[in-house]
């Protein structure tokens, strides 16, 4: 991509902008890399923003790893169809949730599609799901900075902004600088920086061991000048949890990291909503 290119945000299909004006937020999140625990997080904000009483949705457009069906419990479901109108997943929490990995025959299939069909099923989840009136939709990206990243930023309307998840690694840090810059180039807010798996808390002592470094996400924030949201533990339960399709969010609200996610949602929520 060019160097200083804005792609024109007034692009939206006007099938989209309609379909999507009850939708009162909408929050994109996106890494540099894969691995980090971008849909994990993605996922339980989306649960923790639903707990606090707002009418909230996912959208999953990992089109190639649609793992949020997985994660919230709702493998082999299947959305209904009313004439042109797809009808979203009722989740946990009344949560509106679609993804691709509900259009698969197999949780197991790949998707082997090139540009055109992804960007087309990108615009079928935003301009003929019924997302009806929501507080707040989550959207969950694909990893990366790939071309895929500017169809899907561009066909969205009136985002609040973009969340970039990494972990405190060195070499996941410069893939969300990566993706800092190019969401800057696209024009897009960038609400802030999440550092995913900060420091490992024992389940059985409760003591903190930081396995990946610490400060690299924050002084990524500090030098581009946008938000540090704040620090997610990693608890091993969240693991075993999201493999079972249980929101971690609702059931150790107690933990360490149910609490750091509240916080984060409360500094969310401070930025878009007053």
């Amino acid at each position: 991509m060019t160097q200083g290119l804005k792609v024109p945000m007034d692009l939206v299909p006007p099938k989209v902008r309609e379909n999507m004006k009850g939708i009162k937020h909408k929050i994109v999140i996106l890494s540099g890399k894969g691995g980090v625990g971008k849909t994990t997080v993605a996922t339980n904000l989306a649960m923790s923003f639903a707990k606090n009483g707002l009418k909230t949705g996912i959208l999953d457009v990992d089109i190639y790893g649609p793992n949020v069906p997985k994660l919230l419990g709702l493998e082999g479901w299947h959305p209904t169809v009313e004439g042109e109108t797809i009808i979203p997943i009722s989740g946990p929490m009344n949560i509106k949730v679609m993804s691709m990995g509900f259009l698969l025959a197999n949780p197991d299939d790949a998707v082997a599609w090139r540009g055109p069909l992804v960007a087309k099923i990108i615009g079928q989840f935003l301009g003929d799901v019924r997302w009806g009136e929501l507080d707040l939709l989550v959207v969950d990206l694909p990893p990366g900075t790939g071309d895929e990243i500017l169809s899907i930023l561009q066909q969205i309307p009136d985002v609040d902004g973009v969340i970039i998840v990494s972990t405190p690694q060195e070499v996941a840090v410069l893939d969300a600088r990566r993706a800092i810059r190019l969401v800057n180039k696209m024009g897009v807010p960038i609400l802030g920086i999440i550092e995913n798996m900060g420091e490992f808390v024992c389940p059985n002592c409760g003591q903190a061991h930081e396995l990946f470094g610490k400060g690299v996400a924050r002084r990524a924030a500090n030098e581009f000048g946008i938000g540090y949201l704040g620090r997610l533990p990693f608890d091993p339960r969240i693991v075993s949890m999201s493999d079972e399709g249980t929101p971690f969010i609702i059931e150790q609200p107690d933990s360490k990291a149910a609490k750091s996610f509240q916080e984060v949602v409360e500094r969310i929520r401070m930025k878009i909503m007053n």
